[in-house]
């Protein structure tokens, strides 16, 4: 049994964006028991950077960028950006959002690249490699992209576009059904299907049109043309959607040092973090939850008693430790929510092959932060080249460090390969996308991420409506972040779904509406489907 619990009592799960956000406001506003459990040693969750003999791993790529100025504020006092190298102002360093330019810091930009705590900003370019060549992400049709294609092949992709205008697919039920309307279907066969069916395990035409409509909401071929007209207009062209921004801020060792800072300060002000805390029950009472039970690396079972929890667990296993079990229903759907479990393999290079887009000669390394790999005939759907998220992420600056995203099931044949072999099988698609020769490899590791993705996707998705409701009626049960509310949140969405969470315990509501409303209606995204 848990001590008895009071209104002052908040057990938050998990010390990613969300649950660090969330018990760093309660306990700025005056709350002092506020303890967060984390199933691992790690800080930061799928935003935490890993430390491989100095170079270092970003988890699938976290570009530091919002249209909220709350979060953008929020960042920012935590680790302030350092004017570029050679700058003696902030002036014409701005970046764009909201329609509008802003300069980098809600104040007088003072801090130095030099200084150990600092956001850089760095340029985005994100491209998909189709064919051995590469093009722009999102696509911007013209000169470019006419060359590389041919010219029966742009009248072809035109002429598809063209149908897809004139006769869109209505109802938009599937994933498919997006990319078809916005792209034409060749483009969409073309530059969409393989990366996308990889990143799910499953063809587009069973995916929920939600997942397209949470991240690339009104972002079109249209769309791209009409910013690149205005780019060529007026020399600048804001941008609305995040996937069309050029600049964003990266904390100068990766993401884990905004959320390592982010935890030192929340337990500097009283705040409590149980590391290795796996939690193995959430007990309730009618329709509130009285306490968390959590068990330790050693066996040790400890008790929390709960005025409040908020929780970031992936839902599927939130159900599943809720004591007593949930209505028969609500169980069923939880668990049969389906998720996509990610790999990094990286690999440092002595140097690339060369290829058009080098931009060294000597490392023959490339300008991109992603590159999104269009082709059956290889299971790797995403590259990071690590060097241009921020310098600081290599130890030899030169080399190259490139992570190879592959994603997969825990009970497919990819997850359970062995740590050698998925280097190897990373060894063997570098070369055969002609874009390294295994002889320059120096070093490798694998990181392997459970549950990265929430699954938009079966029966049990599809109802997800229904358990939402009956978790709602939990009166002071929160659920936020990504696996928290089973939504492809970004951590700036997570962020703000925590906030909302610590908001509603502050002022003792209980409705959970405004939480779930988060990303629902933002038009901006910053990954690639």
């Amino acid at each position: 049994m848990n001590p008895a619990a009071t209104n002052d009592d908040v057990v938050i799960i998990g010390a990613g964006p969300a649950g660090l956000t969330a018990g760093l406001e309660l306990v700025r506003a005056g709350r002092s028991d506020v303890t967060i459990l984390e199933a691992t040693q790690d800080i930061g969750g799928l935003s935490k950077t890993v430390n491989f003999k100095g170079n270092r791993i970003d988890i699938g790529g976290h570009r530091f960028f919002s249209k909220s100025d709350w979060v953008m504020d929020w960042w920012r006092e935590m680790l302030p950006v350092a004017l570029p190298q050679g700058a003696s102002s902030e002036t014409g360093y701005r970046l764009a959002y909201q329609g509008a330019q802003r300069l980098l810091g809600a104040c007088a930009v003072t801090a130095r690249e030099s200084d150990p705590d600092v956001m850089l900003v760095r340029n985005r370019l994100s491209r998909i490699y189709w064919g051995g060549k590469f093009f722009d992400y999102p696509l911007k049709p013209g000169l470019d992209m006419a060359a590389k294609l041919g010219p029966l092949k742009c009248v072809s992709l035109g002429a598809s576009y063209m149908r897809s205008s004139l006769a869109p697919i209505t109802p938009e039920r599937t994933l498919e059904d997006f990319f078809v309307n916005r792209f034409g279907r060749q483009l969409y066969e073309t530059f969409f299907k393989e990366y996308t069916e990889k990143v799910w395990g499953v063809p587009c035409h069973e995916i929920s049109a939600a997942w397209g409509a949470q991240r690339v909401k009104s972002l079109s071929i249209g769309t791209a043309l009409w910013h690149a007209l205005r780019k060529a207009v007026s020399g600048s062209g804001a941008a609305e959607q995040t996937s069309l921004i050029e600049n964003f801020l990266y904390p100068k060792y990766g993401p884990g040092q905004m959320w390592e800072t982010a935890a030192k300060r929340f337990e500097a002000a009283g705040g409590r973090i149980v590391r290795g805390a796996e939690v193995q029950a959430i007990e309730r009472q009618d329709n509130r939850v009285t306490g968390v039970r959590a068990r330790m690396a050693d066996g040790q079972e400890l008790a929390f008693a709960a005025g409040h929890v908020i929780s970031t667990m992936p839902v599927r296993e939130l159900m599943s430790a809720l004591r007593p079990a949930p209505a028969p229903t609500a169980l069923s759907i939880g668990q049969g929510l389906q998720y996509r479990d990610f790999i990094t393999v990286g690999l440092l290079y002595r140097k690339l092959r060369k290829t058009a887009a080098t931009i060294d000669a000597r490392t023959n390394l490339v300008a991109d932060n992603w590159i999104y790999i269009q082709d059956a005939g290889v299971k790797v759907g995403r590259l990071q080249v690590f060097n241009n998220w921020s310098p600081y992420m290599v130890a030899d600056p030169g080399t190259v460090w490139v992570g190879l995203e592959f994603f997969a099931r825990d009970d497919d044949s990819l997850w359970a390969m062995s740590d050698e072999a998925l280097k190897a099988l990373a060894l063997r698609e570098m070369r055969q996308l002609n874009l390294a020769d295994e002889a320059d490899a120096l070093d490798a590791t694998v990181i392997r991420m459970p549950k990265a993705y929430p699954g938009y996707f079966g029966r049990a998705y599809e109802q997800f409506e229904i358990l939402r409701e009956w978790l709602d009626g939990i009166h002071n049960l929160y659920l936020v972040g990504r696996n928290g509310m089973h939504r492809y949140n970004n951590q700036d969405h997570s962020m703000l779904s925590a906030r909302l969470a610590a908001q509603a315990i502050l002022s003792g509501g209980a409705d959970h509406a405004p939480i779930w409303a988060v990303n629902i209606d933002d038009e901006y995204h910053e990954e690639k489907t």
